[in-house]
């Protein structure tokens, strides 16, 4: 029994200390420490803010990526890797037009590089220039609207920042976009006048010139909700679940079913609905906050019945008969998904937006009203059924 168990304990050592060697002879046998070939027929393509790099790979075997390395102006050192499935990749960061030297090494699977091949990249003009010459500042109600142009669709951030003592300061809040067409809306700023400096940076921190404007907000201030209520005129729609309510538009719940208001989906043609606002009142604006519907990737905007193209109506006296007789045009408006992915798909920027509720402008020139109606045309389905979580509606009922 004693001479069985030394020979077992004896044979576990001898074991562990051969399965120990073997892995030291097998990671030797990995390790490969001979520098790989270099890339060699580099092009380059130069490009806004960067280049693309186009070269043949080396042959070796055990080749895993190429790696370029370069410094920005600003003096950060960058480092782009592309596998070696690709023959190309692309380096940006840079804030101006001049010749930058680009040092590109292959990499095999022991991180051992090559001797480097120098190249010189010449990019072209920086996007944050073109969407500084686009852009505009204008009055909104509550703040300033800021418009521009984002061509090659670039992380971006347009910073605005506001004269206090003499000193630029940041605003309420700065704008983070990909959108090829920005139009975004600061608010919570005191209607006075104003001097308002915005700039546009990139994400490797390459800031344009200030533009400077002055501008005097429009007041507005938010209905209460508390006097909100249903109306339901001869031609409304009505709900299409017993648990849902026009009502449950200004209960304070933006995202739960079912308090929700989702109208009929068996009406195929334009459909709308009315309430009344409690208030006669210069009408700014509405904010609306669509219902997300539940999808195995999650919770989806921009989907179902959330409102595409649709209008919104006001009247100080709606006739009993559900007509649109005194019924005044506040605005046509179409919902946009600055992602511009297809119906089904939506990124981050897209999601977070519409959380935050979709805020819709009125026509200035629009005469006081109390009471609104929303008449959809077209929602993200392709039908006309609303599927509305929550609404908040501005103006100036002074």
């Amino acid at each position: 029994m004693n001479m069985f168990k030394y020979i077992s304990v004896t044979y576990l050592l001898l074991l562990c200390l051969w399965t120990g060697c073997s892995e030291e002879l097998r990671e030797a046998t990995l390790y490969n420490g001979t520098p790989p070939g270099r890339v060699s027929n580099v092009q380059v393509e130069n490009l806004p803010g960067g280049a693309k790099i186009s070269y043949t790979l080396p042959r070796d075997q055990d080749l895993l990526y190429v790696k370029a390395t370069y410094v920005l102006p600003s003096g950060r050192e960058m480092e782009v890797k592309s596998s070696y499935y690709n023959n190309s990749l692309v380096v940006e960061g840079f804030a101006d037009e001049n010749p930058h030297v680009i040092k590109l090494y292959s990499v095999n699977r022991s991180e051992v590089e090559s001797e480097p091949v120098e190249v010189t990249v010449e990019p072209l003009e920086n996007p944050i220039w073109a969407t500084y010459r686009s852009m505009e500042a204008i009055a909104a109600f509550g703040g300033i609207r800021v418009m521009a142009e984002n061509e090659n669709e670039k992380d971006l951030t347009i910073m605005v920042m506001i004269d206090s003592l003499g000193e630029w300061v940041p605003a309420l809040d700065n704008i983070y976009t990909s959108a090829k067409n920005i139009d975004r809306t600061i608010r919570g700023l005191d209607t006075i006048p104003q001097e308002f400096a915005l700039t546009v940076r990139d994400r490797y921190m390459n800031f344009t010139d200030t533009l400077v404007v002055k501008i005097t907000p429009l007041y507005e201030t938010a209905l209460p909700k508390s006097r909100y209520a249903a109306v339901v005129l001869p031609g409304d729609v009505g709900q299409g679940y017993q648990s849902t309510g026009l009502a449950r538009m200004w209960d304070g719940d933006i995202i739960n079913w079912p308090n929700i208001s989702m109208t009929d989906a068996s009406v195929r043609e334009p459909q709308w609905v009315t309430f009344d606002t409690g208030v006669l009142a210069q009408m700014s604006r509405i904010v609306i906050w669509d219902y997300p519907e539940y999808t195995n990737s999650g919770r989806l905007y921009y989907f179902g019945g959330n409102l595409r193209n649709f209008e919104i109506w006001g009247s100080d006296n709606p006739p009993s008969d559900g007509s649109w007789n005194n019924w005044h045009l506040l605005g046509t408006f179409q919902s946009v998904k600055v992602s511009g992915l297809p119906v089904g798909q939506q990124s981050d920027e897209d999601y977070q937006l519409a959380n935050a509720g979709l805020s819709y402008d009125f026509d200035v020139a629009a005469p006081r009203v109390r009471y609104l109606r929303i008449r959809s045309t077209r929602n993200w389905e392709g039908s006309t059924f609303m599927a509305i979580a929550e609404v908040q509606v501005y103006g100036d009922p002074r």
